[in-house]
Protein backbone atom coordinates (compact mmCIF):
# COMPACT_ATOMS: atom_id res chain seq x y z
CA UNK A 1 0.00 0.00 0.00
CA UNK A 2 1.58 3.31 -1.21
CA UNK A 3 -0.50 6.08 0.62
CA UNK A 4 -0.61 5.28 4.86
CA UNK A 5 -3.85 4.94 5.87
CA UNK A 6 -5.10 5.68 9.45
CA UNK A 7 -8.92 4.71 10.34
CA UNK A 8 -11.23 4.47 13.62
CA UNK A 9 -14.02 2.54 14.69
CA UNK A 10 -16.77 3.46 16.62
CA UNK A 11 -19.70 2.28 18.48
CA UNK A 12 -21.27 1.42 21.63
CA UNK A 13 -20.51 -1.81 23.34
CA UNK A 14 -22.05 -4.98 21.72
CA UNK A 15 -22.23 -3.19 18.46
CA UNK A 16 -19.37 -5.41 16.61
CA UNK A 17 -16.84 -3.23 16.69
CA UNK A 18 -14.36 -6.15 17.12
CA UNK A 19 -15.74 -8.45 14.62
CA UNK A 20 -15.59 -5.78 11.82
CA UNK A 21 -12.28 -4.57 12.95
CA UNK A 22 -10.85 -8.09 12.63
CA UNK A 23 -12.41 -8.03 9.00
CA UNK A 24 -11.17 -5.02 8.51
CA UNK A 25 -7.26 -5.93 9.80
CA UNK A 26 -7.63 -9.37 7.01
CA UNK A 27 -8.96 -8.13 4.55
CA UNK A 28 -7.37 -4.65 3.75
CA UNK A 29 -3.71 -5.22 5.56
CA UNK A 30 -4.60 -2.51 8.53
CA UNK A 31 -2.78 -3.22 11.90
CA UNK A 32 -5.88 -3.39 14.43
CA UNK A 33 -5.22 -1.16 17.41
CA UNK A 34 -7.45 -2.29 20.42
CA UNK A 35 -7.42 0.31 23.18
CA UNK A 36 -8.41 -2.27 25.42
CA UNK A 37 -5.09 -4.26 24.52
CA UNK A 38 -2.95 -1.80 25.13
CA UNK A 39 -4.36 -1.04 28.35
CA UNK A 40 -4.02 -4.81 29.65
CA UNK A 41 -0.60 -4.95 28.11
CA UNK A 42 0.64 -1.93 29.89
CA UNK A 43 -0.62 -3.10 32.89
CA UNK A 44 1.12 -6.14 32.67
CA UNK A 45 5.00 -4.79 31.82
CA UNK A 46 3.82 -2.31 34.57
CA UNK A 47 4.98 0.63 32.61
CA UNK A 48 3.94 4.09 34.22
CA UNK A 49 1.11 5.18 32.31
CA UNK A 50 0.07 1.01 32.70
CA UNK A 51 0.09 1.46 36.62
CA UNK A 52 -1.97 4.79 36.60
CA UNK A 53 -4.70 3.28 34.19
CA UNK A 54 -4.31 0.35 36.67
CA UNK A 55 -5.67 2.06 39.67
CA UNK A 56 -8.73 3.38 37.95
CA UNK A 57 -9.80 -0.46 36.08
CA UNK A 58 -8.96 -1.85 39.66
CA UNK A 59 -11.77 0.77 40.94
CA UNK A 60 -14.50 0.22 37.78
CA UNK A 61 -13.59 3.69 36.89
CA UNK A 62 -13.33 5.42 33.49
CA UNK A 63 -9.46 5.92 32.46
CA UNK A 64 -9.38 9.53 32.55
CA UNK A 65 -8.46 11.29 29.07
CA UNK A 66 -4.97 12.66 30.25
CA UNK A 67 -3.71 8.94 30.86
CA UNK A 68 -5.12 7.55 27.62
CA UNK A 69 -3.46 9.77 25.97
CA UNK A 70 -0.11 9.04 27.69
CA UNK A 71 -0.64 5.19 27.15
CA UNK A 72 -1.68 5.19 23.33
CA UNK A 73 0.20 7.99 21.66
CA UNK A 74 3.33 6.83 22.05
CA UNK A 75 2.15 4.05 21.19
CA UNK A 76 1.02 5.43 17.66
CA UNK A 77 4.16 7.45 17.39
CA UNK A 78 5.94 4.06 17.43
CA UNK A 79 3.76 2.99 14.20
CA UNK A 80 4.19 6.16 12.19
CA UNK A 81 5.38 3.43 9.08
CA UNK A 82 1.75 1.62 9.35
CA UNK A 83 -1.76 1.41 8.32
CA UNK A 84 -3.70 1.00 10.87
CA UNK A 85 -7.72 1.17 12.90
CA UNK A 86 -8.25 2.06 15.94
CA UNK A 87 -10.97 0.66 18.11
CA UNK A 88 -11.73 2.28 21.60
CA UNK A 89 -9.90 5.23 21.41
CA UNK A 90 -10.26 8.04 20.85
CA UNK A 91 -13.78 7.62 23.22
CA UNK A 92 -14.09 11.53 24.03
CA UNK A 93 -13.28 14.90 22.30
CA UNK A 94 -10.68 15.36 24.43
CA UNK A 95 -8.75 12.83 22.93
CA UNK A 96 -9.80 13.03 19.76
CA UNK A 97 -8.24 16.75 20.12
CA UNK A 98 -5.10 15.03 20.95
CA UNK A 99 -5.00 12.55 18.82
CA UNK A 100 -5.86 15.48 15.90
CA UNK A 101 -2.31 16.85 17.00
CA UNK A 102 -0.98 13.36 15.99
CA UNK A 103 -2.66 12.70 13.14
CA UNK A 104 -5.28 13.10 10.75
CA UNK A 105 -7.75 10.58 10.41
CA UNK A 106 -8.45 9.52 6.74
CA UNK A 107 -12.10 7.49 7.92
CA UNK A 108 -13.99 7.05 10.65
CA UNK A 109 -16.84 4.40 10.45
CA UNK A 110 -19.55 4.87 13.20
CA UNK A 111 -21.73 1.98 13.90
CA UNK A 112 -25.42 2.93 14.49
CA UNK A 113 -26.90 -0.50 16.56
CA UNK A 114 -30.96 -0.93 17.87
CA UNK A 115 -30.89 -0.53 21.93
CA UNK A 116 -33.11 -4.20 21.96
CA UNK A 117 -29.92 -6.22 19.62
CA UNK A 118 -27.35 -4.53 21.38
CA UNK A 119 -29.04 -6.12 24.86
CA UNK A 120 -29.79 -9.28 23.79
CA UNK A 121 -25.93 -9.59 22.19
CA UNK A 122 -24.35 -8.32 25.84
CA UNK A 123 -27.21 -10.80 27.50
CA UNK A 124 -25.18 -13.16 25.71
CA UNK A 125 -21.37 -12.40 26.21
CA UNK A 126 -19.23 -13.42 28.35
CA UNK A 127 -15.38 -12.59 28.73
CA UNK A 128 -12.03 -14.31 29.32
CA UNK A 129 -10.34 -11.66 31.84
CA UNK A 130 -6.91 -11.63 30.96
CA UNK A 131 -6.96 -11.57 27.65
CA UNK A 132 -9.84 -9.79 26.85
CA UNK A 133 -11.37 -12.52 24.41
CA UNK A 134 -14.74 -12.32 23.46
CA UNK A 135 -17.17 -15.24 23.91
CA UNK A 136 -21.13 -14.95 22.54
CA UNK A 137 -23.34 -17.73 23.39
CA UNK A 138 -25.67 -17.77 20.35
CA UNK A 139 -23.32 -17.68 17.43
CA UNK A 140 -19.80 -17.83 19.18
CA UNK A 141 -19.42 -20.03 22.14
CA UNK A 142 -16.43 -21.62 23.66
CA UNK A 143 -16.04 -25.17 23.01
CA UNK A 144 -16.53 -26.10 26.31
CA UNK A 145 -19.33 -23.91 28.36
CA UNK A 146 -17.91 -21.24 30.56
CA UNK A 147 -14.16 -21.79 30.11
CA UNK A 148 -11.70 -19.93 27.39
CA UNK A 149 -11.11 -22.07 24.16
CA UNK A 150 -6.95 -21.18 24.85
CA UNK A 151 -6.36 -21.20 28.10
CA UNK A 152 -9.55 -23.30 29.82
CA UNK A 153 -9.99 -20.60 32.57
CA UNK A 154 -13.42 -19.58 33.73
CA UNK A 155 -15.25 -16.58 31.66
CA UNK A 156 -17.11 -14.07 33.22
CA UNK A 157 -20.21 -11.86 32.77
CA UNK A 158 -19.52 -8.17 33.30
CA UNK A 159 -21.99 -6.39 35.29
CA UNK A 160 -22.41 -3.80 33.04
CA UNK A 161 -23.79 -6.01 30.39
CA UNK A 162 -26.46 -6.61 33.03
CA UNK A 163 -29.38 -5.29 31.06
CA UNK A 164 -30.26 -3.08 34.48
CA UNK A 165 -26.84 -1.50 33.78
CA UNK A 166 -26.77 -1.48 29.80
CA UNK A 167 -29.42 1.52 29.61
CA UNK A 168 -26.91 3.97 31.55
CA UNK A 169 -23.85 2.88 29.65
CA UNK A 170 -25.25 3.22 26.23
CA UNK A 171 -26.59 6.95 27.69
CA UNK A 172 -23.23 7.68 28.62
CA UNK A 173 -21.54 6.12 25.03
CA UNK A 174 -23.92 8.29 23.26
CA UNK A 175 -23.40 11.40 25.60
CA UNK A 176 -19.60 10.96 25.10
CA UNK A 177 -19.40 9.97 21.86
CA UNK A 178 -21.56 12.74 20.45
CA UNK A 179 -18.64 15.81 20.12
CA UNK A 180 -16.41 13.18 18.78
CA UNK A 181 -18.55 12.15 16.12
CA UNK A 182 -19.84 15.84 15.48
CA UNK A 183 -16.08 16.71 15.06
CA UNK A 184 -15.34 13.82 12.65
CA UNK A 185 -18.52 14.61 10.51
CA UNK A 186 -17.38 18.42 10.65
CA UNK A 187 -13.88 16.95 9.20
CA UNK A 188 -15.83 15.25 6.31
CA UNK A 189 -14.40 11.50 7.46
CA UNK A 190 -17.55 10.49 9.28
CA UNK A 191 -19.34 6.92 7.87
CA UNK A 192 -22.17 5.99 9.64
CA UNK A 193 -23.87 2.25 9.11
CA UNK A 194 -26.92 0.96 11.24
CA UNK A 195 -28.36 -2.49 11.12
CA UNK A 196 -29.00 -5.59 13.54
CA UNK A 197 -26.63 -8.17 11.76
CA UNK A 198 -22.77 -7.39 11.71
CA UNK A 199 -23.30 -10.02 8.34
CA UNK A 200 -25.30 -7.41 6.83
CA UNK A 201 -23.68 -4.60 7.30
CA UNK A 202 -19.99 -5.76 6.72
CA UNK A 203 -20.53 -5.39 2.74
CA UNK A 204 -20.86 -2.06 2.78
CA UNK A 205 -17.93 -1.19 4.97
CA UNK A 206 -16.42 -3.49 2.95
CA UNK A 207 -17.16 -1.68 -0.57
CA UNK A 208 -16.45 1.92 0.97
CA UNK A 209 -12.81 0.94 2.53
CA UNK A 210 -12.12 -0.52 -0.90
CA UNK A 211 -13.23 2.63 -2.45
CA UNK A 212 -11.25 4.58 -0.22
CA UNK A 213 -8.13 2.87 0.11
CA UNK A 214 -8.09 2.29 -4.14
CA UNK A 215 -7.46 -1.37 -3.42
CA UNK A 216 -9.74 -4.78 -3.38
CA UNK A 217 -9.30 -7.52 -0.65
CA UNK A 218 -7.77 -10.56 -1.78
CA UNK A 219 -10.01 -13.44 -2.74
CA UNK A 220 -9.07 -15.42 0.26
CA UNK A 221 -9.91 -12.87 2.60
CA UNK A 222 -13.19 -12.15 0.93
CA UNK A 223 -14.22 -16.01 1.36
CA UNK A 224 -13.61 -15.38 5.08
CA UNK A 225 -15.96 -12.64 5.38
CA UNK A 226 -19.64 -13.50 4.73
Amino acid sequence: MAKLFRAAIMGPPGSGKGTISQRIAQSFGLQYLSSGHFLREGIAAKTEAGLLVKTYVERSMLVPDHVMTRLMLPRLEQLSGHSWLLDGFPRTLGQALALNNLYQLDLVISLNIPYETLKERLSDRWIHPASGRVYNMGFNPPQVQGKDDITGEPLIQHDDDKPEALMARLRHYKDVAKPVIDLYKSQGILHSFSGTETDRIWPYINSLLSTKMHTQPSDTCQAQTP
